[in-house]
């Protein structure tokens, strides 16, 4: 699953799809040191050892491989790490990924049992129009998150929505006047 250190960005996906704005939305806020705190001692030991709270890439492939991975521990444990930097999406988004030691389980379901781990910030659909707002004008969008014409059309397509959308609620507006 992947994450942001960024809040920022975190807003801007729970305001991205314009067809979404008729419901809340709701960022994970994840305390990752916490829920690192779980980690089998050959892996925590590593994280100290680089003085770390995140692995990287290169850190688990000097230790583990994916095959081994899994039989890390007796218990289900969900680890972090930053993906190497190689497009500019990775590092425009802040990114961060999680994987879990059991693919069978859901880094959901494993939550919900350590609650003290994380918390929901509900975003009332309410503001979702004005958060995103604020965003484009912080220059926190497609554009920048999706470098390329990707982005360039994903942005395009969001302010074309939003003026629509905009235009129908003006209308609907006066018509109740």
């Amino acid at each position: 699953m992947d994450w942001t250190f960024s809040p920022y960005v975190a807003l801007h996906f729970v305001t991205a799809d314009v067809e979404l704005y008729d419901r809340d939305g709701v960022i994970w806020c994840l305390d990752y040191k916490k829920v690192h705190q779980e980690l089998p001692k050959a892996l925590s030991h590593l994280l100290a050892e680089e003085g770390a709270d995140v692995f990287t890439i290169d850190m688990l492939s000097d230790i583990l491989s994916l095959r081994d991975f899994d039989a890390q521990a007796d218990n289900t444990f969900a680890l972090f790490f930053e993906p190497p930097s190689i497009d500019d999406r990775i590092v425009n988004q802040y990114a961060l990924f999680s994987v879990m030691s059991n693919p069978t389980i859901g880094l959901e379901s494993w939550l919900n049992e350590r609650p003290d781990t994380y918390r929901k910030i509900r975003v009332a659909q309410e503001l979702k129009w004005e958060i995103r707002d604020k965003l484009d004008q912080a220059n926190i969008n497609e554009r920048v998150l999706f470098p390329g014409l990707d982005g360039l059309s994903r942005w395009l397509r969001r302010q074309y929505m939003q003026a629509v959308d905009r235009q129908v609620l003006n209308n609907s507006d006066e018509l109740l006047r």
